[in-house]
């Protein structure tokens, strides 16, 4: 028989074993997203992400991960509803936003609540400096900016009219690509419009009647293309390109819109269809396909990115048992791996410090890398647009 000290001590020590082992949890993380309204496409491809995410990483986890999702309506009010909804369903963090003027409000509502916000979907630089300490995001204005000047210089422009809408976001990369240009000595005159127009026609005409540029840079969402190339396949300036940024070299604008997206250029990370080589890629290339029975795209790598480094911060908060206490915001800041979109690491205000992107044509019913020529998968079409 035990003596009662080898009982006491069998019992500390597995008390001690006990205390030190982590147990599996499931935690809620929200999702805040733009399922209707104007914003409702990207919105779509970034839940498909959210999802694939999830999906992969309970497959490889102890930990589990539920998804809750609240649509927003493209609105900013409803944003912060959505936000403070999902709060009083107990998510942990919460995923998705686009929009920086729909993101702003969200993440200020999810700061007072002392939720974790991390998105892909806002890139206004005051998003990052204004002192939200939970605020996360994997891409940025200078990543854009990059690189359309990038493209451009491929391209040799010498004059560039700008369309932009006068949101914060669009207004800013609009600016700032404008001085870079400058800079450069290229010509680059400017054109804002209200979020509401419906009608480009006039902004287009002026372009093709005094502008007379090269190329036309579009600053907008998926409707604001929609309608300036409309209006430009109606009146048919004399350019040699129409260049956007995201939202746009996408298969979901191919298939809605086969006649205004032929030679369009547009952000977008990998080509589509798109050909995975790390084994993170290939879980993800996969699980999309079977999830959703097509190939994924670059709104839906976003997703699977920003949610992912979030779940994997999740579960190393809960095996520190810091979950309540800030663990996920202290852990999202110990972030340094290498992602789907290259590698990832958050500066103190939130922002990746190695975003990156890269420019895609649309070719036929394909999206091709045309810059850098180190990632370019095929050549660039130019002069070339869709009418």
């Amino acid at each position: 028989m035990k003596s009662t000290f080898q009982k006491l001590a069998l019992a500390a020590a597995l008390a001690a074993g006990l205390a030190g082992a982590t147990h599996a949890e499931e935690f809620l993380v929200g999702a805040e997203l733009p399922l209707t309204g104007s914003l409702a496409r990207v919105g779509a491809g970034m839940q498909e992400g959210i999802m694939v995410a999830a999906e992969v990483f309970n497959r490889n986890s102890k930990h589990k991960i539920r998804i809750a999702t609240v649509d927003d309506e493209s609105a900013p009010a409803k944003a912060i509803a959505a936000v403070e909804k999902l709060a009083s369903q107990g998510v942990v963090a919460i995923t998705g936003g686009y929009g920086s003027n729909n993101i702003a409000p969200a993440s200020d509502a999810a700061n007072k609540l002392g939720l974790v916000y991390i998105t892909s979907g806002g890139v206004d630089d005051s998003l990052v400096s204004s002192g939200r300490k939970h605020f996360f995001r994997i891409n940025n204005t200078a990543g854009y900016e990059k690189a359309v000047l990038g493209v451009f210089g491929d391209m040799a422009v010498k004059k560039v009219s700008i369309v932009y809408s006068t949101k914060d976001a669009t207004s800013d990369l609009a600016k700032s690509v404008q001085k870079a240009l400058a800079a450069k000595g290229v010509a680059a005159a400017e054109h804002s419009f209200d979020p509401a127009i419906t009608d480009f026609k006039p902004i287009i005409n002026k372009i093709r009647l005094q502008d007379k540029p090269d190329v036309i840079f579009m600053v907008g969402y998926e409707n604001d293309y929609v309608g300036i190339l409309r209006a430009a396949r109606v009146l048919k300036p004399q350019v040699k390109a129409m260049v956007g940024v995201w939202s746009l070299a996408t298969p979901k604008m191919a298939n809605e819109f086969p006649d205004l997206m032929p030679n369009v250029y547009g952000t977008a990370l990998l080509p589509f269809p798109a050909n995975f080589t790390t084994e993170d890629g290939k879980n993800f290339a996969d699980t999309y396909k079977k999830m959703y029975n097509k190939e994924p795209d670059y709104l839906g790598q976003f997703g699977y990115v920003q949610s992912m480094l979030l779940f994997e911060a999740i579960a190393r908060a809960a095996d520190n048992g810091t979950i309540k206490k800030g663990g996920i915001a202290e852990e999202m800041r110990k972030t340094d791996r290498e992602t789907l979109i290259g590698r990832v690491q958050f500066g103190g205000n939130g922002d990746n410090l190695n975003f990156s992107h890269r420019m895609g044509q649309h070719q036929g019913k394909n999206i091709v890398i045309v810059w850098p020529k180190e990632n370019a998968t095929g050549k660039m079409a130019y002069p070339a647009v869709p009418w």
